[in-house]
This record gives C-alpha cells, structure tokens and sequence, in this order.
C-alpha cells in the first residue's frame, strides 16, 4: 500500500463524501422529518431543507476518512496469498471494522444533524443543549442502531457470497477481461455497504478500479437497484436509529434499544410507520454511488496531476 497513493485515495474519498452527503442532503432532511414521530408537517415539512447541514459538512470528512484509514488498514492486515473464496470474507471483515470506527465519528454528528433538521434550534444550540443536558454520553445515542444497519448490509453481503460463491470466485479470478454479473452484484453490495458513511466502501483503489465502469460504461445498469433494495431492506434499523435520536430525555426510547423502538414503532404505525422514509432513502442512497464515484475519480485525477506538476 504505497503511501502517495493510499494519501490521495483518502483524500479522494474525503472529499467524495462530503460532495454526496451536501448534494443529496435535501433528500436526507425529508427522510428524516418522514421518521420523526410527530409527523412529516410538523417536523418542518419541505421548508428548511438545509437544517442541519454543518454538522454534518463538519462531521462528513472526518468520518470518510475514519472508514478509508481503518478499512485499507485491515484489509492489509489481513492480506494473504490465501484462497480467493476468503476475498469478499476480507472485505467484509474490513468494512465491518471500518464501520464501527467511523461511528464514532458519524453518530455524534447525526445525532445533532437530525435534531436540527426537526426543530427551529441552530445546530450550535442543538449541540450545547445535549452536553448541557446528558452530557457525552447523549452524542452517542442510536450508536448501537446505526452499526446495527450497517452490518446488516454486510449480511446480506455475505449471503449473496454464498450463493453466488462459484460466480464471485469466477469472476474474481477473470476480473480483468471485464465486468459480469457476479462481480457487478458484488460491487453494488459493497457499496451499498459503506454508502450511509459517505460510500468509502469503494475508496479503496481494488474496489475503485474494478466498480467504476460498472456505472460509467452502462455494462450494468442495474448497480443502482440493487443499492436501492439494500437501502429499503434496512429502512427499519434507518427509522429506529431516527427515533432513539430524536427521543426526549429520560424517555424510554431514549434510553432502550433497537428492538424497544422498533416495538414502538409498530405498535402505534404499523409496517408503515417502520418503512418511513424508504423512497427517498432509496433515491438517495442510489444516486449517491454515481455522485460518489464521479467525485472520487474526478478529485483523484486532480491530485495526482497536482503531484505530478511538483519539482
């Protein structure tokens, strides 16, 4: 992992983050107010679209960088001349650790982000009120719910190995005569996988490469779609982390678990109340691995003509 590149590629994904979260906010502060629990109208309806978005400017960096560092980190770690069947094992393993560090940085930065995008405070209030009232420990909340959602992702990522295993492992050993469907089911998943932490599941110059013309050249269209499935099928962990966020203090969401407000959820909506928000959940997630990969390998390009151009 030659250090000039692995620089540029975190920086690529830096800034490809933050593009994709600031783009696609809009579609976020909606998701949001749809999950609120009094109600799309009164959390703010379409107006304010962009509450709440420097925390999450400030938060966006930092968090894309958390994840590229400990996912490049661990797949070197775990680097071997190994059976190509443990490939998407090592990725997985390396998202899921890369997941749980950059939670520490995305959560605290939800958490005030979707506050914002619910009420007329600022988000330097919002921030005051919550050391003020519950201290650190009230940054934290839906922490357990978020990297819930996103290892559920890589479940599913892992299911899809098994039984697309002998596809997979095929079109690992000929990924470079092109893209087929297996390689292109993998590639969807694996940025569905790190999508909600600014879509750094793909930073990593091996995924760079081998996804990108998955979606620039059309060989398949159908990347988009299946982000967009993965996206609804965690939809409900999405409306649990929502709800324990927003939840007022001493509440019992506020202080239970996923499956507590899940139960909550369904008792006073029903399956609707638990896919709240899950079209522009969708939409965004979707779009974000186009804006994302455009950004990533736009901003690469700069950076290493930049290097170039030096003495």
């Amino acid at each position: 992992m030659d250090s000039p590149g692995f620089t540029t590629s975190l920086l690529a994904g830096g800034v490809a983050g933050v593009t994709v979260d600031l783009v696609l906010f809009p579609l976020d502060t909606i998701k949001t107010r749809l999950q609120s629990p009094q109600g799309f109208n009164k959390a703010g309806g379409f107006r304010g679209i962009y509450a709440g978005v420097p925390s999450a400017a400030i938060g966006s960096f930092p968090n894309a960088a958390a994840f590229f560092i400990t996912y490049e980190y661990v797949k070197w770690l775990l680097h071997t001349d190994s059976s190509p069947y443990l490939m998407p094992v090592k990725h997985m393993l390396a998202a899921s650790a890369g997941e749980v560090i950059a939670c520490l940085i995305r959560v605290p930065s939800e958490v005030v982000k979707q506050r914002a995008q619910v009420s007329a405070s600022s988000t330097v209030q919002i921030f005051t009120d919550i050391l003020y009232q519950e201290g650190i420990q009230g940054l934290y909340r839906g922490y357990k719910s978020t990297v819930l959602r996103e290892h559920l992702k890589l479940f599913s990522l892992g299911i899809v190995f098994f039984i697309f295993k002998k596809r997979l492992i095929r079109s690992w050993q000929t990924v470079a005569r092109g893209p087929n469907p297996a390689h292109s089911l993998f590639c969807a998943l694996v940025l569905e996988a790190g999508s909600c932490g600014g879509f750094l599941a793909v930073s990593s110059l091996w995924s760079f490469r081998r996804c990108k013309g998955l979606y620039y050249t059309g060989e398949d269209q159908s990347g988009g779609e299946k982000c967009g499935f993965a996206a609804a099928v965690t939809t409900p962990l999405d409306v649990a982390k929502t709800r324990i966020m927003l939840a007022k203090v001493g509440s019992s969401t506020a202080g239970g678990g996923v499956l507590s407000a899940l139960r909550g959820v369904w008792r006073t909506q029903g399956l609707p109340g638990l896919f709240a928000g899950v079209f522009p959940r969708m939409a965004a997630i979707s779009l974000g691995g186009f804006i994302f990969l455009g950004a990533y390998d736009q901003t690469r390009s700069l950076l290493l003509e930049l290097g170039r151009e030096r003495p």
